[in-house]
């Protein structure tokens, strides 16, 4: 599932790309496949970083690539072993709501960004995860951990006091949302309720095939619906801290 529209980016052939919290690494793969890049995915979670290597493995193996290079790192967000000004692009999607100390993770994140590039950060929308922990206590525990819901207004407004500029926005995954919604309802640790897994097959098809008729939806529904916020923001140059 890829939150990040990467044809905003302008990625150029050689351009180092932070994933951080790369999970198992969909976005790191998908910025593989840009020419001579190095992409490079970063998590707390060592069982994670084995699954993306996995899948990193697995696209060298199919040739899914365009001639770069990729590594990973087991690395805290609040703490990167990376130097300033490395990165010509990070993504950091769906990492913000499980972080204790936000700022001291924003403030990495923009730290190894070069100066005038791009991040992208993505978090769970306000209303449809508003809703999740409206109609489960559970949810925000079970889905390792979200800790806090934002406001867009309040997210770029923190995002910006830290050094970068916001420049678009937009929303994604507005299938996920009624999934999501039923699995508060029947308790999101239940794996036996025959609604649920339906529509994660439906989910689960719809990533793999592409139908056009569920990308129209998508696209017609994110901007009401959209699971996932996502802004696009360019660090400033005349960054320091």
């Amino acid at each position: 599932m890829i939150t990040v529209d990467f044809n905003r980016l302008n990625i150029k052939p050689g351009y180092k790309i932070l994933d951080i919290g790369c999970g198992p690494a969909r976005h790191t793969c998908a910025a593989y496949r840009f020419e001579k890049v190095f992409a490079v995915g970063a998590d707390l979670s060592f069982d994670d970083i084995i699954k993306a290597k996995e899948q990193l493995e697995y696209h060298d193996m199919i040739g899914e690539h365009a001639g770069g290079s990729w590594g990973l790192f087991v690395s805290d967000i609040t703490s990167l072993p990376f130097s300033d000004n490395y990165f010509d692009l990070v993504i950091c999607s769906e990492v913000l709501e499980h972080i204790p100390s936000e700022n001291v993770a924003i403030n990495e994140i923009i730290r190894v960004l070069k100066p005038g590039n791009n991040l992208v950060v993505s978090v769970p929308r306000y209303l449809p995860e508003r809703i999740c922990w409206a109609l489960s206590d559970e949810y925000h525990d079970v889905n390792q951990g979200h800790i806090r819901i934002y406001k867009k207004r309040k997210l770029i407004e923190i995002l910006e006091d830290a050094g970068v500029q916001h420049w678009a926005t937009r929303y994604a995954h507005s299938l996920h949302v009624p999934y999501w919604w039923l699995k508060c309802l029947v308790g999101p640790a239940r794996n036996d309720s025959m609604l649920v897994n339906l529509y994660h097959r439906f989910l689960t098809w719809d990533i793999m095939k592409k139908p056009f008729i569920t990308r129209f939806l998508d696209n017609m529904l994110n901007p009401v619906l959209g699971k996932s916020l996502v802004l696009y923001l360019k660090k400033r140059d005349n960054y320091y801290k």
